[in-house]
């Protein structure tokens, strides 16, 4: 498995900027002041770069959300029990969750995956059958998982990339669903950005005080007891990551091989994230931030993808929800850059802008 991951990662490349004097030329001729529209043509630029098209695709939207429990949950670090973790996944299903609401609002297609609920959905309908795993392990105990569990998620990860691409779509958006996984994000994310625990861990779903220096603990003390290896990502993902984590990792590094922009929501998508770049730097010219989360660590890992968000709402959901609103902002922008007409199109005379 090994192998075929870094295979993966050998195949990625750089992003077309052979083409990008054509698309700011169109966007320049537009019938608007050079830059006016601001980050939507900036947007449209790095969907044009990242998709090597001068005449982009009409967007093709999906939004996957991968699900896993964590067996750090017997800690009480969340202020909710495992178990709605898999009601959740039912409740994505029927439609009633807040990332079909708002999925539904841009047009986006849900894809929910149990990479590592723990419990059994083999019989759910309408469900990416893709379970590694009942869960991780309690990493205060030991590893959270096996090398063998952390690649097979990956691969797992890189497989429904692969099928979901091929069915059409030409933007993702990164979701996640599962009880305690802002713990090991925060864990990942301080040791991959070399912070400290404190640095990048937040409330998560809403924990008190005292439940917060208790987690804060716990993140240090996982640490201590399992060691990961700063330069060794998969080794990190092993030791105190989570399946779904892996899984968007995964999912990330399969679009950037296949030349489609993954739109990254909040705090967990961002763990997996900063996974996929540290195995492969090319990573982050793939990527668009979509919101800015609540929960501290995030800004610690747009910093260290090079990202700025594209929302800041105060959001701390998850499922996704963050980036498919931005992923509306970015079908704008590629619209503006496919549907305006130019000066010589409209026949409107051009300014005579300072250069």
């Amino acid at each position: 498995m090994e192998q075929r991951i870094n295979k993966l990662i050998k195949s990625i490349k750089q992003v077309n900027s052979d083409i990008a004097n054509t698309v700011i030329n169109r966007l320049d001729n537009l019938t608007k002041p050079k830059g006016s529209l601001g980050k939507l043509e900036e947007f449209a630029l790095r969907y044009c770069l990242i998709t090597s098209q001068t005449d982009p695709d009409t967007l093709n939207k999906a939004v996957l959300v991968f699900a896993g429990d964590h067996g750090v949950t017997e800690e009480g670090v969340s202020a909710f029990p495992k178990d709605v973790t898999f009601q959740m996944v039912k409740n994505f299903l029927k439609g009633g969750a807040g990332i079909n609401v708002l999925a539904r609002h841009v047009g986006a297609d849900v894809k929910v995956i149990d990479i590592g609920v723990d419990y059994d959905l083999s019989n759910m309908d309408g469900l990416v059958h893709k379970k590694v795993a009942y869960g991780t392990q309690n990493m205060l105990k030991g590893p959270a998982m096996t090398r063998k569990e952390a690649e097979q998620a990956i691969l797992a990860g890189a497989e429904v990339a692969e099928e979901v691409i091929g069915a059409g779509k030409n933007i993702l958006a990164t979701g996640e669903m599962g009880i305690g996984n802002t713990t090991p994000s925060s864990a990942l994310t301080a040791v991959i950005c070399k912070k400290t625990p404190r640095d990048v861990t937040g409330r998560g779903t809403g924990i008190d005080k005292s439940a917060y220096e208790k987690k804060i603990g716990l993140i240090e003390k996982a640490l201590e007891i399992n060691q990961p290896d700063p330069s060794d990502p998969i080794d990190c993902l092993s030791k105190v990551g989570g399946l779904e984590i892996a899984g968007i990792a995964g999912m990330i590094l399969k679009a950037c091989q296949m030349k489609v922009p993954v739109v990254v929501d909040g705090f967990i998508s961002g763990a997996g994230a900063i996974v996929a770049k540290a195995l492969c730097p090319l990573v982050s010219d793939y990527l668009f931030c979509g919101h800015c989360s609540v929960e501290k660590g995030h800004r610690v890992q747009m910093e260290y993808l090079g990202l700025e968000p594209i929302l800041n709402l105060d959001m701390r959901l998850g499922e996704g929800t963050g980036a498919v609103l931005a992923m509306g902002l970015i079908e704008a922008g590629v619209k503006i850059y496919k549907e305006m007409a130019t000066f010589d199109q409209a026949a409107v005379s051009p300014g005579n802008e300072a250069i």
